[in-house]
């Protein structure tokens, strides 16, 4: 006789818990940014550029998982805002260097205070050896699926 498989209720399954969290942070960092007149993706270019300026829109896709189309029409709005500068030649082949202009500095700078209380408040009840061993956990599953998955590291 076979036996069915015992499954553990969905809210004890790692994949689900961690869906939930990652719903859950989007949400209160979509608030947080919503009076900046930002989205989750534009803070994540806009702190992307602060901490590599130059990179190009394929660099800054790969970097966020999006595909380069997404990222060109985040790059676009970004733009026309005038919270980042796009240089009209290109470094090598066709990418052109992206970076921050004193407009979109400013706009991160306050957007980082937002979600830094977002995040604070996240990880209130962990103590910084936890948040440590969580951050090394996490990046572990993402290398144990990059690897399942016979994809390249998306770092």
């Amino acid at each position: 006789m076979s036996q069915e498989p015992a499954f553990r209720p969905v809210d004890e399954q790692v994949g689900y818990v961690l869906k939930k969290a990652a719903s859950s942070l989007r949400a209160a960092m979509d608030k947080a940014l919503r009076p900046l007149d930002l989205t989750v993706s534009q803070y994540a270019c806009l702190e992307l550029l602060r901490q590599q300026p130059g990179l190009s829109g394929s660099e800054l896709a790969r970097a966020m998982f999006v595909s380069r189309q997404s990222m060109n029409l985040v790059l676009k709005g970004l733009e026309r805002r005038e919270l980042l500068t796009r240089s009209p030649v290109p470094r090598h082949g066709k990418a052109l260097p992206t970076e921050l202009s004193p407009a979109g500095l400013a706009k991160l700078a306050a957007a980082n205070e937002a979600v830094s209380v977002v995040e604070e408040t996240m990880l209130a009840a962990l103590t910084p050896e936890a948040e440590r061993r969580m951050c090394a956990d996490l990046t572990a599953f993402a290398a144990a699926l990059t690897d399942l998955a016979g994809e390249e590291d998306p770092d």
